[in-house]
């Protein structure tokens, strides 16, 4: 089996673990194993019988695809051409990479292998060879993607301890499989790391963090491993707060975005208060959530175009809806500056994993728990009663400008689970329709299908993909 030995680049320096030990450890070869890292092509094999689930009118349920016992996550990799613009079709600079899906099966009892699908014709493509995680087999690795320079990637990873040395405490490390998404080669990467980490894709690069203020960027390209340590955040001048419960939070295409109390940053890049929306307080800014490019449905990573930051700012002193208001702004994660922004009461949505911003394939809509926001209209809503009550979750937008989530639910993953009243909002016009009660809402959606995630009468779980309608389908 070939392995390439990866190359680490640490700013505060650590051992390289031995690249044969790796092996041993890692992939558990077995007798029957003697293939090499190179994927392995689709084969044909009978499709099996799709369940037709309850879900929205605008998923057809005579066209799709299902997979049993997959993974917690999924991830999406691949663009497509903006839907209905005739501006955009065409354009070379707009042409999409094939999308896939990815997920995780089990392979024996403690061996896991990742698998690639269309979501549109749900044909199975490349599968990754099987390998053993450091995690304990009863539970399945993570699983995202990342993108850089037009090029996709899958990334498994999992976090756990080697005992290289009998007569030395074990070594804590983070291992990474990085997967082109288009012919499935494979780069290992070992991190070492003491604390439980935090491994995120939202950028072009993979970010490993101890929830804090100490880092890692993983660069999937070249699997180049950059330690940021807490005094290398360049902390904005004249910010106190900054260095008030620092963390970081994401890599965007600029650099680290860093929070800290209030107040964020683009690690040598832009400074939040330099962009505060109009009408707030500019030192009150405080980042909730970041996503790039495509929609990411519950259980899933998807990170692939432009990045986008979410976060709550707080109405300026003395106007006159100042104590019963915030302010909620999208962000180009580039440039820092104020794209779209809402009104909402407050304190109905506190910062942290929800509201978790999630995009639509062609990245023109973005929506997060009531929030919505169409940025080509520079249109934005805050779905409540006047009086904050009632208020939707939203989960998921089609590239049509359509939400789907539930009214009072107590957050995303409630919703997806069926708590609620499952509703449909057209952002064009901003009204709410409700569903049927028993309609299952998409955890994502791709340029040509929606994710359905459901459990059946034995408790195996499913991964249900269907098409979505065409404007002249019955």
């Amino acid at each position: 089996m070939s392995q390439k030995v990866v190359r680490l680049t640490l700013a505060a320096g650590v051992t390289v673990l031995v690249a044969l030990l790796l092996l041993v450890a890692l992939d558990g070869k077995k007798k029957d194993d003697k293939a090499d890292d190179r994927p392995k092509k689709a084969t044909a094999n009978s499709a099996p019988s799709v369940p037709r689930l309850n879900v929205p009118p605008a998923y057809d349920t005579r066209r799709g695809w299902d997979v049993a016992a997959p993974s917690p996550d999924y991830a999406i990799t691949g663009t497509s051409d903006r839907a209905g613009d005739p501006e955009q079709a065409g354009d070379p600079d707009r042409a999409g990479r094939p999308e896939r899906v990815g997920y995780l099966e089990r392979v024996g009892s403690d061996r896991f292998r990742l698998r690639t699908l269309d979501p549109t014709t749900g044909k199975h493509g490349w599968s990754g060879r099987p390998w053993r995680p450091l995690s304990s087999p009863d539970r399945f690795p993570r699983l995202l993607s990342v993108s850089k320079d037009d090029q996709d990637y899958f990334v498994t990873w999992s976090y756990g301890k080697l005992d290289t040395d009998p007569l030395k405490p074990p070594d804590s490390i983070v291992s990474l499989d990085i997967y082109r998404a288009d012919d499935g080669s494979r780069e290992r990467v070992v991190v070492p790391w003491t604390d439980s980490p935090t491994v995120g894709g939202t950028g072009p690069g993979i970010l490993i963090s101890d929830g804090k203020a100490t880092s890692a960027v993983v660069d999937p390209a070249d699997a180049e491993v950059v330690k940021v340590p807490r005094g290398s955040l360049g902390y904005p001048k004249g910010c106190a707060n900054c260095r008030e419960l620092t963390e970081v939070r994401a890599m965007t295409d600029k650099g680290l975005l860093v929070s800290g109390a209030k107040e964020f940053w683009v690690r040598g890049g832009w400074f939040s208060r330099k962009f505060a929306p109009k009408g707030t307080e500019p030192t009150s800014g405080v980042p909730a959530s970041v996503a790039y490019g495509s929609g990411s449905g519950s259980g899933s990573e998807h990170s692939s175009g432009h990045g986008y930051v979410l976060a709550k700012w707080q109405k300026k002193k003395g106007s006159k809806d100042a104590a019963t208001h915030e302010v909620w702004a999208v962000h180009d994660a580039s440039t820092g500056k104020a794209l779209a922004q809402a009104r909402c009461r407050k304190p109905a949505i506190a910062p942290g994993d929800d509201p978790r911003l999630v995009v639509s394939p062609d990245g023109r809509h973005l929506v997060a728990g009531r929030l919505a926001f169409d940025l080509d209209e520079k249109a934005a809503y805050c779905f409540e009663e006047p009086d904050g009550t009632d208020p939707l979750t939203l989960t998921t937008v089609t590239d049509q400008g359509v939400a789907y989530g539930a009214t009072s639910a107590r957050d995303t993953a409630d919703a997806l689970a069926g708590g609620g009243s499952p509703v449909q909002v057209d952002l064009t016009t901003g009204t709410p329709e409700a569903l049927a009660a028993n309609v299952r809402l998409p955890s994502g959606e791709t340029a040509g299908a929606g994710l359905f995630r459901w459990t059946d009468a034995k408790d195996v779980p499913h991964l249900t993909g269907y098409a979505r309608r065409d404007r002249t389908d019955p």
